[in-house]
């Protein structure tokens, strides 16, 4: 029988998984929570335009840049960056509720501020998102569609100081296939079950 990886019986752990931009982490991300309905996706907030298709509390709470500091002056992130132009934040309210509950809670953020949640907590379990090049991350990029040229260029410069900091996380998966790293991400969810404190 295979262990489930939330528990009732615990408090949930909060799953850190960082990458640079265009290494998969959504689609990768979105694999494993088909497989692992009691693992919660925390939502962040951003002060980014929606992209074609995103909805505000499915994909991000959007918000302007004031709105976004009020919340830091108030203490309501559970993390913050600035990345390529704007914020981007936990809200550590709907965190805490899924742990209190024994649901770990799955957060797709940046290296900066991975560190900060990994400095401040020990319920946490790293993971950091590996392309098997520079040159398929700079194809995915590409094929995206998303992004102009110049956005590109600025998030290539700032993958090789993300995948610099890969040594801070607990576990590194490398993304040859979606159904790969997602079951490597699983296997470490597992073998990490029971070793909270």
């Amino acid at each position: 029988m295979t262990a489930s990886v939330g528990s009732p019986k615990n408090k949930g752990r909060i799953v850190i998984v960082s990458g640079p931009s265009g290494v998969g982490k959504g689609t990768v991300l979105k694999e494993l929570l088909a497989r692992n309905p009691r693992i919660f996706p925390s939502v962040s907030a951003t002060t980014r335009s929606p992209r074609e298709g995103e909805k505000e509390g499915i994909n991000y709470y959007f918000l302007s840049k004031g709105e976004f500091e009020a919340k830091i002056a108030r203490g309501e992130m559970l993390e913050y960056a600035s990345y390529s132009g704007n914020y981007y934040g936990t809200p550590a309210d709907k965190v805490q509720e899924k742990l209190d509950l024994g649901i770990d809670v799955l957060l797709e953020i940046e290296v900066q501020g991975a560190k900060k949640v990994m400095d401040a907590r020990k319920d946490v379990i790293s993971i950091f998102l590996l392309p098997p090049s520079r040159e398929e991350l700079e194809r995915r990029l590409v094929g995206r569609g998303t992004e102009d040229a110049e956005t590109i260029r600025r998030r290539l410069e700032a993958s090789g100081y993300e995948m610099g900091m890969a040594g801070l996380y607990q576990h590194q998966v490398v993304n040859h296939t979606v159904e790969q790293a997602a079951e490597e991400i699983e296997k470490i969810l597992h073998a990490g079950c029971g070793q909270m404190d």
